[in-house]
């Protein structure tokens, strides 16, 4: 019997949930899991997580009220959730810092090192959690503090090579490049039609990926942001890809050969200028982000859509301890 597409990819890549469902992992059982804003407000409004949020308020109503319990209430639902999946994947859960820190480096690090303390609260050691923080020039120093205190990081909201260059340069643990919001942009351009080869978000994750292993980066490259099968058959062989459980599903249900694309040996190309490693300082960065229209606006729309649900759950706490 011919193994299903996604036993196939499991060969050759790691394969992960993007999800907050914890019933949902638990019966694909991915390697390793991640989260953000949306997810966790979506799991938050599900009635079968309600114990997990009740505990969350009565804790915090014991802790005082006002904006202050209410962010720490918000950060405990996110460790909750989180703990609740290392006792299902074997590998590393993701946690993601608030969105509305995306510009400020100290308050990303102080949040990220609260975040794994709660973790170590429950016995969960920093080896199992990634720290999740938006791939601007500010979220990407944070990592580069926190990566050499041990605390590895998940560089996210990522749309255009110098972001993960500099993500290279943090010595960040893992960046998730996106995929479908990138199609989404060009889409909304004009462009296209487009086949699984020629999206120009698998393009863009083929090009990091490529720079990356020339250049001997242990970085992990993770595609996300998925719109369709197509584009993570194209990706096959990256080193993770992190895919929502619908299209998990697909591709548990699809049969047939699944060819390897990626591999660090066959890289087919160095996507920089000259072929040599590319070098950034803060002000070439920014200007390569600023010649770069679909990474600039994607990277903003990302932020503020993860902001939105982020107040969406402040909000939600507020009412319940109020």
């Amino acid at each position: 019997m011919t193994a299903s597409k996604l036993d196939q990819l499991r060969e050759m890549t790691t394969v992960v949930a993007d999800t907050g469902d914890i019933e949902a992992v638990r019966r694909l059982k991915p390697v390793d899991c991640t989260t953000n804003p949306t997810l966790i407000l979506k799991a938050v409004e599900t009635p079968a997580y309600a114990h997990l949020v009740d505990e969350a308020i009565s804790w915090g109503k014991k802790a005082g009220g006002g904006e202050k319990a209410v962010h720490a209430v918000c950060d405990r639902l996110a460790v909750t959730f989180g703990a609740e999946l290392t006792k299902i994947v074997p590998g590393r859960v993701s946690t993601e810092v608030d969105a509305d820190l995306s510009f400020d480096t100290q308050a990303t690090i102080d949040k990220a090192r609260t975040i794994i303390a709660a973790y170590q609260e429950r016995d969960i050691e920093r080896d199992r959690i990634l720290i999740k923080i938006a791939s601007t020039w500010e979220g990407i120093q944070a990592a580069k503090v926190l990566q050499a205190e041990g605390i590895d990081c998940n560089l996210t909201l990522l749309f255009a090579l110098p972001q993960a260059v500099a993500c290279a340069d943090a010595k960040a643990f893992l960046i998730s490049p996106f995929v479908g919001r990138i199609l989404d942009w060009h889409v909304k351009a004009g462009g296209g039609p487009y086949t699984a080869e020629t999206d120009p978000g698998v393009v863009s994750v083929k090009g990091i990926y490529a720079y990356y292993k020339a250049f001997g980066i242990k970085t992990v490259v993770m595609g996300a942001s998925f719109r369709n099968t197509g584009e993570i058959e194209a990706l096959a062989g990256c080193d993770r890809l992190t895919i929502g459980p619908g299209l998990l599903d697909e591709l548990a249900a699809a049969t047939g050969d699944l060819p390897r694309k990626l591999s660090p040996a066959s890289s087919p190309h160095v996507a920089s200028p000259g072929g040599g490693r590319i070098v950034l300082d803060e002000k070439a960065f920014r200007f390569a982000m600023n010649e770069d229209a679909m990474g600039t606006e994607k990277l903003a729309e990302g932020i503020r859509g993860f902001v939105k649900d982020l107040r969406g759950l402040r909000k939600l706490v507020a009412a319940r301890l109020g």
